[in-house]
């Protein structure tokens, strides 16, 4: 069996593979100060409950946050006696190696979603993952992560303006019934919304114009589902990018050890 382990600012998720196929995707928050006894408790009681036997084997992380993988190893090494790949690390390959300015240091979430969407998609993409940062991953003919953008993402933006102007108040994101705003609530809900379908519609405009080249949008993340609702935005959306490309990268790893 196989564990992938995709580490974010906000969130942990964990998700065990057996033949290729997803046998369960866990989510827990992300802290640096969790140790590998406290992931084990965790994850052994959440295994127990869903009657899954620990029979893991391989490992594999994707952290943006380098003080949790550390400890991450820990887990992996003590409690299944193997020892991780590390996405970013000089002894994980990848299917094809980025193509960015020298000394320049990709995001593992970037590298792994640039190669779960070729694997699916075939090259030239635009992957957006609405993250804690709204990202957009852009994929070469060959699969290789050549760029990107990084924006704030929703919820941090939404956060920032609750605590930066006293009078605002924390609202959840929602499309809206109206673009233009009647109360407090529905104003922020719309200014937000409309401004990243806005912000998403000029970015892949903008990589499209660039590259001067046909080019296919995948979303991802926990809220594209919501920004898919109003206009044509994306071709495809990926609930399991992230973990799929975890998974391509062990592969490649195995069979090119």
């Amino acid at each position: 069996m196989l564990l992938a382990i995709d580490c974010g600012n906000t969130n942990t998720v964990f998700s065990i593979y057996e033949d290729g196929v997803q046998l369960i995707s866990m989510r827990t928050s992300t802290h640096h100060a969790r140790t590998s006894d406290a992931y084990f408790t965790w994850f052994s009681t959440l295994l127990d409950h869903h009657k899954i036997e620990q029979k893991i084997t391989d490992v594999i992380i994707s952290s943006t946050v380098p003080r949790v993988v550390f400890n991450l190893r820990v887990f992996s090494d003590q409690y299944f006696g193997c020892r991780p790949i590390v996405v970013g690390k000089p002894d994980c390959l990848l299917p094809t190696p980025p193509r960015v300015d020298e000394g320049t240091i990709v995001g593992p979430d970037r590298l792994v979603n640039a190669a779960g969407a070729y694997d699916r998609h075939g090259g030239n993409l635009i992957v957006v993952d609405f993250g804690t940062a709204t990202t957009f991953d852009v994929a070469g003919h060959d699969g290789a992560y050549v760029g990107g953008v990084i924006a704030p993402g929703v919820n941090l933006s939404l956060e920032a303006l609750h605590m930066a102007a006293a009078a605002l108040p924390h609202v959840d994101i929602t499309k809206p019934q109206r673009v233009v705003g009647t109360n407090t609530v529905a104003c922020m809900q719309s200014g937000v919304f409309w401004g990243y379908v806005g912000l998403v519609k000029e970015i892949c405009a903008r990589i499209k114009a660039e590259r001067d080249q046909k080019m296919k949008i995948i979303a991802t993340g926990g809220l594209a589902p919501l920004f898919a609702q109003t206009e044509d935005l994306f071709d495809v959306i990926e609930d399991d990018l992230t973990m799929h490309g975890l998974t391509v990268i062990h592969r490649y790893n195995k069979e090119n050890a």
